[in-house]
């Protein structure tokens, strides 16, 4: 038995429109990514998102990784930042989906980015992060994992004793000792502190009116 071969009709009706409008579409599809779920929440049992919150602190991870490693900052956080794009046609597969499914990535980044004239930049970019042969694609991946930690370590905090299990397997899937780095202190740092021990702690005892 044969395995179907994808369809490559599947833009063909977009053909023929102008680069402007093709650009258009391609910023609709982008948008698709705020009601695209990440979908490993469901098997954790807390937590949500949709790829493009996840796809934001990503790109947010990339370009301070890219600083901690002296690498080019900006070719990271632009790797960071549309990865997942295919994901507004693929939806998003978690772990578990992996075993039974698959999808043609590149192929929908191919119908997502044709007659745009950003395919020139953005398809060697995805290349460059599947290879992960260079320092900025290491750190994208490493990025990407990073943004899943800190949700991790967030229910983790809150009470999911699962998400513990699960924080313990992803940072060992980070590449650079950057990330490492980075993982092990998210790892250590409780997540309420940046706002919660900021102010002088009587700033909480004297709201509602209670004088100091």
């Amino acid at each position: 038995m044969t395995k179907n071969k994808p369809d490559d009709t599947a833009n063909d009706g977009v053909h023929g429109r102008d680069r402007l409008t093709r650009i258009a579409d391609f910023l609709f599809e982008c948008g698709m990514l705020r009601k695209t779920p990440r979908t490993g929440y469901q098997f954790l049992g807390t937590g949500s998102e949709n790829v493009a919150e996840h796809s934001f602190r990503t790109a947010v991870l990339g370009y301070v990784l890219a600083r901690m490693a002296g690498a080019d900052v900006a070719r990271t956080t632009f790797l960071c930042l549309f990865h997942d794009l295919h994901e507004s046609r693929t939806a998003d597969f978690n772990y578990v989906n992996r075993i039974y499914n698959s999808s043609n990535r590149t192929m929908a980044l191919e119908h997502a980015t044709a007659g745009t004239g950003l395919e020139e930049d953005i398809l060697p970019m995805w290349e460059e992060l599947e290879s992960a042969d260079t320092l900025e694609a290491k750190l994208a991946q490493d990025a990407d994992q990073l943004d899943f930690i800190l949700n991790l370590k967030e229910e983790a905090d809150l009470g999911n004793r699962y998400a513990t299990q699960w924080l313990e397997i992803a940072v060992q899937r980070v590449r650079t000792e950057w990330g490492a780095e980075l993982a092990q202190t998210i790892a250590e740092t409780d997540h309420k502190d940046w706002w919660f021990l900021g102010p002088d702690p009587a700033w909480w005892t004297r709201k509602n009116g209670k004088k100091k």
